[in-house]
């Protein structure tokens, strides 16, 4: 997903287009996956091209979710947004005493002896435990989120995640 402009939290992306009245297919990043249509606008795309709409509708449809935009009436339309990601303002989160994923985007991550794994490029969702992406090094690392077994401390203050986890794994 690209990213949205840094004062902005990432929310989902638009992931296609639904029937032919301009609804459109989220793939959302919210837990649980409907927390996407809580929110009363959302700003689409990247930079200087990024646009405010308002939610009107949705709801989920199997495993997905599905929304409407205001102006956004035909297939046409929702089709010239997929791709575009989905974000809102910060302060339109519920406040938190921890951290969303957008929070930790960008932390170092390195493991109980100190040894440097690189930084943290995303998240990917599971049934289980979400799991971080850590990339530097030359590689990539897919380190399960879960706190006490894999991740032993989130410093925000450092700019740190301290993980249980091998250099070679």
């Amino acid at each position: 997903m690209a990213e949205a402009r840094p004062d902005w939290v990432p929310l989902g992306r638009v992931a296609g287009v639904f029937g032919v009245r301009g609804w459109l297919k989220v793939f959302s990043h919210t837990d649980p996956r409907a927390g996407i249509l809580d929110y009363e606008h959302w700003w689409l795309g990247d930079g200087e091209a990024c646009r405010r709409f308002r939610v009107i509708g949705g709801r989920q449809q199997g495993r997905g979710i599905v929304a409407a935009l205001e102006g956004v009436t035909d297939r046409d339309q929702a089709a010239a947004l997929m791709g575009q990601p989905i974000a809102v303002p910060r302060e339109a989160l519920p406040d938190t005493d921890g951290y969303y994923w957008a929070d930790l985007v960008g932390l170092s991550v390195v493991n109980r002896e100190g040894v440097g794994f690189g930084r943290i490029t995303g998240h990917i969702p599971t049934g289980g435990h979400d799991v971080m992406v850590v990339s530097g090094g030359g590689r990539q690392r897919l380190i399960p989120w879960a706190p006490g077994i894999y991740v032993d401390a989130v410093l925000m203050d450092t700019g740190r995640v301290v993980v249980d986890w091998h250099p070679e794994d």
